[in-house]
C-alpha cells in the first residue's frame, strides 16, 4: 500500500512527532505518598521504546486532595517532583521519545480505593482517605459523601496548585501537558450540569460552567515552557440526557483555540453512574470527527482502538489526526513495531533489540 498515514510525522505545537501513535496515560496505583516509585521505571521504561510517537505519564494530581487514589502519582511537593525526576532520566538515558504528563484534580472522584481494590469511595476519617471538594455538594452516588463546594478561595489555590505542577513539569523538561478536563473528574464536574448546580460566575450557562476549566487552561499556559505544548482531554459527552454534550464541547473547544491551545484529546463520560455508553471498537471517534470538523486543532481520537487497519482508517478517513491507545499498548507493548511490519514501513527501535527484526523486514528498523 501507499505510505500510512499512520506513520506519517505531525506536529503538535511546535512538538514534532515521527508518526500518529500517542500513548494514552494510564493510572498505574502504584505510587507512595504522590512519589513515582521503580514500577513506574519499568511501566514507562517499556513504553517509551514501543516506538509510539509520544508518551503521556498518568494522571498526576496537583494537590494530594486532587488524587483519585492513595497511590496516584503527584506533582505537588518537591519530593515528588525529585522521583519524577529520577524516573525520567532512567528513561531518557535510553530514549528519546518525547514525554508528556496530563494534570488533574480528582474533586468529587478521589479519596478512593486502588482499582483492583473495588475502587469505593474511602470515608474522610479512615487511613487513607481524604475530604474531597467539587463546584457543588453533590456526590457521584446516593451512598457517598458529598465532596465541600469550592468556594472563591478555594478555587484560587487549585488554580494556583495547576500552575505550580506545570512549572515543576516544565523544569523536569517534560515535552507537552494534557489538561483533564473530561472523565467525570473536578474540571469536567465545572462543566457538566450534572455536578455543578452553582449560581455564581462559575454555573448555570454554558458559558459561566467553563470559565474555571478556561481559567485552569489559562495557568498553565503562562507557567509552563512557552515553546512547548498544552493540550486538553475533554470527555465529549456524559452519555446521559441533559447532560454535557458534543455541541458542548465544540463551545469548549473554540475557546481552548483561541487560548493556544495545540491539541484536543476526544473521549466521553465519567460523570454519572447512569450514564449508556454503547462500547464497542471506535466508539467514541465520531465524536473526535465532529470536535475535528470544528476546529484546526489537532484532534486525537481515543476509545477501544486495537487494530491496525482500524487505526490506520480513522487517520485515512478525516475522523482524526492521532490515535491514543492505552490497553492495546498494556497487551501488546510493541503494537507500533507489528504495526509498522503489518504495513511495510518503518519504526524506530533500541539497538539492543535489533536483532529480533525478521529477515524479511530487514530494513524495518530504522
Amino acid at each position: 500500500m501507499s505510505h500510512p498515514m499512520l506513520f506519517t510525522p505531525i506536529h503538535v505545537g511546535n512538538l514534532a512527532l515521527g508518526n500518529r501513535i500517542v500513548i494514552a496515560p494510564m493510572a498505574q496505583y502504584s505510587a507512595q505518598d504522590g512519589k513515582m516509585s521503580d514500577w513506574h521505571l519499568m511501566h514507562l521504561g517499556q513504553l517509551a521504546i514501543s516506538g509510539a510517537a509520544a508518551l503521556t505519564i498518568e494522571g498526576t494530581a496537583v494537590t494530594p486532595e486532587g488524587r483519585t487514589t492513595y497511590a496516584d502519582v503527584g506533582l505537588y511537593s518537591d519530593e515528588c517532583e525529585v522521583a519524577m525526576a529520577r524516573v525520567l532520566r532512567g528513561i531518557r538515558r535510553w530514549s528519546d521519545t518525547p514525554i508528556g504528563i496530563q494534570l488533574n484534580h480528582a474533586g468529587r472522584k478521589g479519596s478512593r480505593q486502588k482499582l483492583w481494590e473495588g475502587g469505593a469511595q474511602i470515608q474522610p476519617d479512615h487511613a487513607n482517605g481524604w475530604s474531597t471538594y467539587g463546584p457543588s455538594p453533590i456526590a457521584v452516588t446516593s451512598d457517598e459523601i458529598p465532596p465541600i463546594a469550592l468556594d472563591r478561595d478555594g478555587l484560587a489555590t487549585i488554580r494556583d496548585a495547576f500552575a505550580d505542577a506545570a512549572r515543576r513539569a516544565s523544569a523536569l523538561g517534560l515535552d507537552f501537558i494534557q489538561i483533564l478536563g473530561g472523565h467525570g473528574y473536578l474540571l469536567h464536574q465545572f462543566l457538566s450540569p450534572l455536578s455543578n448546580h452553582r449560581n455564581d460566575e462559575y454555573g448555570g450557562s454554558v458559558e459561566n460552567r467553563m470559565r474555571f476549566p478556561l481559567e485552569v487552561f489559562d495557568v498553565v499556559r503562562e507557567a509552563f515552557a512557552h515553546d512547548r505544548p498544552v493540550t486538553m482531554r475533554v470527555s465529549a459527552t456524559d452519555w446521559v440526557d441533559g447532560g454535557w454534550s458534543i455541541q458542548d464541547t465544540i463551545t469548549f473547544v473554540k475557546a481552548l483555540e483561541a487560548r493556544g491551545c495545540a491539541a484536543i484529546n476526544v473521549s466521553s463520560g465519567g460523570s454519572s453512574p447512569t450514564q449508556q455508553i454503547p462500547i464497542g471498537p471506535s466508539y467514541q471517534v465520531p465524536f473526535a470527527r465532529a470536535v475535528k470538523e470544528a476546529t484546526m486543532l489537532p484532534v486525537v481520537a481515543v476509545g477501544m482502538i486495537t487494530e491496525f487497519e482500524q487505526a490506520e482508517s480513522i487517520l485515512s478517513t478525516g475522523d482524526a489526526d492521532l490515535v491514543a491507545l492505552a490497553r492495546a499498548m498494556l497487551f501488546d507493548p510493541r503494537w507500533p513495531w507489528h504495526a509498522a511490519a503489518h504495513f511495510g514501513t518503518q519504526v524506530r527501535a533500541p539497538d539492543q533489540y535489533l536483532r529480533a527484526q525478521p529477515g524479511r523486514l530487514r530494513k524495518l528498523f530504522v
